[in-house]
């Protein structure tokens, strides 16, 4: 359950030793940190956000993970796990240098079929 390392990860990186801390933090009721870490309540992406930037994690990484949490069909939550991980493992660096590329040529296509439609109408 990624939730509960989330939480484990922002209590660790502010030195906290009880969860009501966390709970604090999140201004939320002690029992809701409790029943984040049964399974029974889920984080909600704001929540999932604020313990990521408190824990130095990737933002995407945690709403990956919360995302795949929150899934109850086990196929789709093992792509969300699956896809958490490779992200996690790879870091977010590559993925944004290929979106980059990615919309770099798009914009450049759009440019030359901008450039030829003007041609064509002239």
């Amino acid at each position: 359950m990624y939730a509960d390392k989330l939480l484990n990860a922002y209590k660790n990186a502010n030195k906290y030793v009880q969860d009501k801390q966390i709970a604090h933090d999140l201004n939320l009721e002690p029992n809701k940190i409790s029943k984040i870490r049964k399974g029974v309540r889920q984080l909600t992406d704001n929540e999932a956000l604020f313990l990521a930037e408190g824990a130095g994690i990737e933002p995407e990484v945690a709403l990956l993970g919360c995302h795949a949490d929150r899934n109850d069909n086990p196929e789709i939550k093992a792509i969300w796990q699956n896809i958490a991980k490779k992200f996690n493992g790879q870091g977010l660096q590559g993925l944004s240098l290929s979106l980059v590329a990615v919309l770099g040529y798009n914009i450049a296509v759009t440019v030359q079929h901008s450039k030829f439609a003007l041609c064509i109408l002239c």
